[in-house]
């Protein structure tokens, strides 16, 4: 009765029934407003506040993307499967990476892009077929093994974006490609930067400063550097849990160190695992004690061994400038 009541209570507009649609477009409208403006006062409240908006905001950014997904797949499923289009060969391994960060089976990967399960079990058993006509082609060509590294490197940040700069390194090292966490921001930033035209690309060249260590005797300019040597059949093992560790009895480390004037390998040292700065230190001490003479100038790379107050502090104690160079450039890496 008394929901009866309220309803007789309420008072309806003339003809609401001829503007029922516009109505919910209308509400939904004044909806979205208020959202905005309440979000708009984020600033005004604390950090947990703001989490907890910007935790909605995310939620409700979920539930509008699957609404129009659901739309756009009550489209294509009003056609016949042999009448519906095909996907490009490029979409194909699209699709067959997000299945393989998904963990999808076939009958999910196919129920979620509207194709059948053999149809997705011959893409994956045509995955390797070669030339420009393969059923499954790459967004990218990377005929070159640094090319499929970055590859890897972006696709991971794409359908994996809560993985850092680190995490992706693990990563590629448990699969056997061992790539330093520099290297992998390196490439993720290359995604993003235009590419210029050769002119624009000499006058910027032109324009900056040159700072290039000149080694102009021996023992001036020194280059450090450190890798790994693998032992019997190296890293590469299956996937997931059988990758193998980047230490003894899998491999070596290794240090180097190679005069610039002479090319001549001034010192060389082997660690079980992954050398620490004070490791690193000691090794370049040792080196300096039996050549009888410490650089001006010592190159290397942005490792945590090198890239950290322990090494800056004893260098500036033997009175050595360290130089941190870039990947590429001449005369700045070992």
């Amino acid at each position: 009765m008394r929901a009866k009541s309220a309803a007789s209570a309420l008072r309806l507009p003339r003809a609401w029934k001829a503007q029922i649609r516009s109505a919910v477009l209308h509400v939904l409208s004044l909806a979205h407003a208020a959202i905005a403006e309440a979000r708009g006062r984020v600033g005004e409240t604390g950090t947990a506040a703001r989490l907890r908006i910007e935790n909605d905001r995310l939620r409700q950014e979920i539930a509008l993307l699957r609404e129009e997904i659901r739309i756009k797949d009550a489209r294509m499923s009003q056609l016949a499967p042999q009448r519906r289009p095909h996907y490009p060969a490029t979409e194909r391994m699209a699709i067959l990476e997000l299945r393989a960060a998904r963990g999808w089976s076939l009958a999910q990967t196919a129920r979620a892009f509207l194709v059948t399960s053999l149809t997705i079990a011959t893409w994956m058993r045509r995955l390797d077929d070669e030339g420009p006509h393969g059923l499954v082609i790459l967004r990218e060509p990377v005929n070159k093994f640094p090319d499929f590294v970055g590859y890897l490197v972006r696709r991971l940040k794409t359908l994996c974006p809560s993985l850092g700069k680190a995490k992706i390194a693990d990563t590629l090292a448990r699969a056997g490609l061992h790539v330093a966490t520099t290297t992998v921001g390196r490439m993720l930033k290359e995604q993003h930067l235009p590419k210029l035209s050769p002119r624009a690309d000499v006058a910027e060249t032109s324009a900056k400063p040159r700072r290039i260590v000149t080694a102009k005797r021996p023992n001036h300019v020194w280059h450090v550097d450190l890798t790994t040597v693998p032992i019997g059949s190296g890293f590469w093992t299956s996937w997931l849990p059988f990758a193998l560790p980047q230490h003894w009895p899998f491999c070596w480390w290794l240090a180097v160190v190679v005069d610039h004037y002479s090319r001549r390998a001034m010192g060389v040292s082997t660690f079980t695992a992954q050398p620490k700065s004070a490791d690193v230190c000691a090794f370049l001490g040792r080196t300096i004690g039996d050549v009888g003479s410490a650089p001006k100038y010592v190159i290397c790379d942005k490792g945590p061994q090198f890239w950290c107050a322990g090494f800056k502090r004893w260098c500036k104690h033997r009175g050595i400038k360290p130089r941190f160079g870039a990947v590429g450039k001449h005369r700045s890496i070992a």
